[in-house]
């Protein structure tokens, strides 16, 4: 998506203090996305209909939750003075029957599901990688996936 002039300046009828400005043509699924000083692209794959320039939503939220969860480790590690060389975190989005998930309070229909693998890679002790799992699960975008989401749509 070639990059355009749109701030939260020049978006008349809109927020002015915005976390992150989404905005799209009708014609398809392509979007630029502005996240304070940051310009990026959304899409979707060519084979559901879009163009492929740039990741597709649950994507995004994949690496919300990825780029937390590492982030948050890492910065555990560092506190405690841990030997944490890095971390690595696979996840992957896919809908599931809800009777299939034991440990879920929703019994029927299908829900969501996040498959989140982590690597540490460092010198340390199992306890260590064992205590940087449970750390994983505080990341806070962790907590608000987690948590009752309460959104306020409007009209701007």
């Amino acid at each position: 998506m070639k990059q355009s002039s749109l701030s939260t300046e020049n978006l008349t009828g809109g927020p002015e203090a915005a976390d992150v400005i989404v905005r799209g043509g009708a014609g398809g699924f392509a979007q630029e996305i502005i996240a304070g000083p940051h310009r990026f692209s959304a899409d979707e794959p060519v084979s559901v209909g879009g163009t492929g320039t740039g990741p597709g939503p649950y994507d995004l939220l994949l690496a919300a939750l990825g780029s937390c969860t590492s982030m948050t480790v890492a910065m555990y590690a560092r506190r405690k003075g841990w030997p944490l060389e890095s971390v690595t975190v696979w996840l992957k989005h896919s809908r599931i029957y809800a009777s299939d998930c034991a440990d879920c309070e929703t019994k029927e229909g299908m829900l969501d599901r996040i498959d989140r693998q982590i690597r540490f890679t460092g010198s340390l002790t199992e306890e260590q990688r064992q205590r940087l799992l449970e750390i994983a699960d505080k990341c806070p975008v962790h907590r608000t996936l987690k948590s009752e989401i309460d959104i306020q749509t409007s009209l701007g």
